[in-house]
């Protein structure tokens, strides 16, 4: 009969140094028997530390549970830290354990201090957290207002100090914004003028309603379209240039050299853009309802045979005179937003081409469909004004 060789006394020294916990029932007590070497060293190993926390589930704190710690050969604070939290900080009910051990739990126990309790933050502080790490949108909206606060302090600096203002660059930037794309929007406003007054001749010839084409064509043009459209092509022409300009501006570091230069971002660069594209874009709105009407009175003259002289007579009595204002506000608040959205965009664009790319293509779209919808909500808040029923 074979028998089960014993193991080498190296191995038994091992299997006995090793940090575990027995169970063991006594007088219906019962009892937890901490034995081997709770050191550092001893628990070094991943596998060894793995193997000492899975043994003390075992071993959940109770009430009616004793432990025994005088098998124990060697305690430092790392096993000693390691008993006081699995005992949650509390001293066991029954506890029998050396003098040497005693010391080093009780240095455990007095230094030993549960995390503090944080109190819970206000709705101030939870709104400044989300806006630092909330989605996108929340961080375009903080830069962006951060960009209108920035130049609401600027227009008020130009207020108090006139002669400090950057106006050649103003006076550059109205050139540059207005005069040049005089040719552009009165070229597509003859053209979108004569489209719309040859489609609508067709239906109103229908139904005799000839006559009313001076109403539709004014009303349309001088209130919807003509704003819109010249918006539409500033934002692509102005607003795609402004974005590169300062975009060029970051590739070739000189946003770094202004600012080492103590050289405000918001009065040279943004303030100067807005304020040129504010007073432009009612000035390009006008200009293009003007070529629009123009471009539709020739067609219905051509299709309708309604004369130039009864067209001009019988439009100021078609459209009154509120929804020429309406127009030009407007299409200042137009400027305005496609400005700071060039700028901003402008300004977020890194030192590579390929993100000025990226920024020109971004800020014409974001200019668009922003003026569309705000001209949605012109449309919305204005509804009963400047119209006769």
């Amino acid at each position: 009969m074979s028998t089960v060789p014993p193991l080498p006394a190296a191995a038994q020294d091992a299997d006995s140094m090793r940090p575990h916990v027995e169970q063991r029932d006594e007088a219906g007590a019962r009892w937890a028997i901490a034995r081997g070497c709770w050191t550092a060293m001893a628990m070094s190993s991943r596998t060894t530390w793995n193997a000492l926390e899975q043994n003390l589930k075992d071993f959940a704190p109770s009430g009616d549970r004793a432990w025994d710690l005088r098998p124990i050969d060697q305690l430092d604070h790392i096993g000693a830290q390691l008993l006081w939290n699995h005992w949650q900080h509390e001293w066991p009910a029954r506890l029998e354990m050396a003098s040497r051990h005693k010391a080093v739990l009780d240095q455990v126990a007095l230094y030993t201090c549960r995390p503090p309790v944080e109190p819970g933050k206000t709705l101030g502080e939870r709104l400044h957290d989300f806006a630092h790490t909330g989605t996108r949108l929340m961080f375009v909206a903080r830069d962006f207002l951060r960009l209108i606060g920035q130049l609401t302090l600027d227009i008020g600096r130009l207020l108090r100090a006139p002669h400090r203002a950057p106006w050649r660059d103003f006076s550059g930037h109205l050139y540059h914004f207005g005069a040049t794309a005089l040719p552009i929007t009165a070229l597509v406003g003859i053209l979108i003028g004569v489209v719309l007054a040859y489609l609508t001749s067709q239906q109103l010839r229908q139904y005799g309603g000839e006559a009313f084409i001076v109403n539709i064509l004014g009303l349309s043009l001088i209130r919807e379209l003509g704003p819109v459209l010249a918006a539409v092509l500033v934002a692509g022409r102005s607003g795609s240039a402004i974005t590169a300009q300062i975009g060029v501006m970051r590739v070739n570091e000189e946003l770094d050299a202004m600012r080492v230069m103590g050289i405000p971002h918001g009065f040279r660069l943004v303030m100067p853009r807005v304020v040129a594209l504010a007073i432009a874009m009612p000035l390009i709105s006008m200009w293009t309802s003007m070529a629009s009407l123009f471009g539709g009175m020739i067609a219905a003259d051509l299709t309708l045979d309604i004369g130039p002289v009864y067209f001009m007579t019988a439009l100021p009595r078609a459209v009154p005179l509120t929804n020429l204002w309406l127009a030009l506000g407007k299409s200042a608040v137009f400027g305005v937003l496609i400005a700071l959205i060039a700028c901003y965009f402008g300004m977020k664009v890194k030192p590579n081409t390929e993100s000025l790319g990226r920024g020109t293509t971004s800020s014409v779209v974001a200019s668009i469909t922003m003026v569309i919808l705000v001209d949605a909500l012109f449309a919305v808040l204005f509804k009963g004004v400047g119209i006769r029923a």
